[in-house]
């Protein structure tokens, strides 16, 4: 069994999207003429990747102890808010939600209807080794083995419980994965 140290994203297919892809050749042919003018040539689609990126607004779903490191990244040592993310109260103004600690069975229609009420585009980050795959209480009849059998999850970041630090590099994970590719298909 291989350990990972930091976050593992999970690899979605990006063949089913029906958007068109620019020709990058010609915007860096473009952008190198006129970049010396102050002028961007860009795409729709890329600017507004590069607006979700810098502007993830999340809600946690803190079911266990893993919720007390979520506290530690906005505290001053780490300031998650320089990277553009800010903690929203309701699922209706989050585009990211942070799911740490145990999910057991009477939780997990909770959770997905936290999910269902999220805006558009919509990302998971699971946190933690019970919200991966159960954690320390992996066997026991009530828990949800990962809190991915219940919604998509986009990013995880392994550890119990993982660090401020490793949950800061998942949102960044998550920030280069929403830049390289847009919006996630579901």
């Amino acid at each position: 069994m291989t350990m990972h140290s930091g976050p593992v994203e999970l690899q979605r297919d990006a063949s089913a999207s029906s958007i068109i892809q620019p020709d990058q050749g010609f915007f860096n042919d473009l952008n190198g003429e006129l970049t010396d003018k102050g002028f961007l040539v860009t795409s729709t689609e890329e600017l507004f990747q590069w607006a979700r990126t810098g502007s993830l607004w999340w809600m946690t779903f803190g079911l266990a102890c893993c919720a007390v490191e979520m506290i530690h990244v906005n505290m001053p040592r780490y300031d998650l808010e320089r990277f553009g993310a800010a903690p929203r109260a309701s699922p209706r103004q989050s585009d990211v939600m942070i799911v740490a600690g145990t999910l057991c069975n009477k939780m997990a229609p909770a959770l997905r209807r936290v999910y269902d009420q999220m805006s558009e585009p919509k990302y998971v980050i699971s946190m933690g080794s019970c919200a991966n795959g159960g954690g320390y209480y992996h066997y026991s009849y009530s828990v949800v083995r990962g809190c991915d059998r219940v919604v998509p999850v986009d990013i995880y970041v392994p550890g119990c419980p993982p660090t401020a630090e490793a949950l800061l590099y998942g949102i960044m994970q998550l920030q280069r994965k929403i830049r390289r590719s847009g919006s996630i298909e579901r």
